[in-house]
This record gives C-alpha cells, sequence and structure tokens, in this order.
C-alpha cells in the first residue's frame, strides 16, 4: 500500500521484513516486537566465560569486600571523630583568646584607674614631711653592675 494522502507509506517484500516509513510531524507508537527481533550477535566463548566469572562471587572475594567495607567504615569514624575533636579544640581556643582579650582590656583599665588616683606631689610631700627622707646626696648612691642578670646577689655589706 503506497499512499501519500494517508502519511503512512508501506513497502513489503515478500518473505524477508516489513519496512514502515511515516512522514509529517505525527509520530505514532512504534512496534516494540521489532525491536526484539534483531538477532542478537554470538559472544566469544573466552569473553563469556569472563562475564560468567565476573558475575559469580566466591567466598574469599566475599570476605575480602567485607574486609575492606569494615576498613574504609573504621577510617571514616576515626577521620570523623578526629574533625569533631578538631572543631572543639578550635572553639576552646576562641573562647579562650577572648576571656584573654577581656582580662587584657579589664588589666589596662585597671592601671589607667591607678595611674590617674596616684597623686605624685602628695606622695612627696608625705615622704619629706611625715616620714622624714630626704634627697640623696653626692657620694651617698653607689652603682653596680649586674652583668647582664636580672639581679645582683649582695655578698658583703655596701660601704657607706
Amino acid at each position: 500500500m503506497n499512499t501519500r494522502q494517508g502519511r503512512q507509506m508501506t513497502n513489503r517484500k515478500i518473505g524477508y521484513q516489513r519496512r514502515t516509513y511515516i512522514e509529517g510531524n505525527t509520530v505514532r507508537v512504534a512496534d516494540p516486537v521489532r525491536e526484539l527481533e534483531k538477532p542478537l550477535k554470538r559472544q566469544n566463548h573466552t569473553v563469556r566465560r569472563n562475564r560468567d566469572k565476573a558475575l559469580y562471587m566466591n567466598l574469599p572475594y566475599v570476605l575480602f569486600l567485607t574486609a575492606a567495607l569494615i576498613v574504609t567504615a573504621v577510617m571514616l569514624i576515626g577521620y570523623l571523630r578526629i574533625q569533631s575533636n578538631l572543631t572543639v579544640s578550635i572553639e576552646r581556643v576562641a573562647k579562650l583568646e577572648s576571656q584573654l582579650n577581656d582580662m587584657r582590656l579589664n588589666n589596662d583599665e585597671q592601671l589607667e584607674r591607678i595611674n590617674t588616683s596616684i597623686n605624685m606631689e602628695e606622695i612627696k610631700r608625705i615622704a619629706v614631711e611625715e616620714l622624714g627622707m630626704t634627697y640623696a646626696r653626692e657620694g651617698q648612691v653607689v652603682s653596680v653592675s649586674g652583668e647582664g642578670s636580672d639581679y645582683v646577689r649582695q655578698l658583703v655589706d655596701m660601704p657607706r
């Protein structure tokens, strides 16, 4: 049957196969039986044997896969544990740094408060008038070299 008006043209060859061509923008349902009729390629014997071996899972292979899975799970759990400890440590360091900054700020404020509350003239007056202290005269000051150390040990009395 060859018709141009119906948009479908069918060519039949006797005893061989049927081919259908559809023209236009309307495609009808394809014939699913047709795709199954394709002949399967014959596989090489070695290829078939290798595929069969690849699909077969024997006990040592299953044990190997199980061991690999267990090792991977242990490593993953260890990694997550280390990552968690690292996160906790970072948070703890940040908290301690914040406390240190607060303490430094508080210390600086206290030092400034102390420095502003000290009246050096009043201390000098009390030392001279009430306690009877005097300024050092020439010859009363003895210089001692520390030779780079933080303190000096006095082994003998200082000369007067």
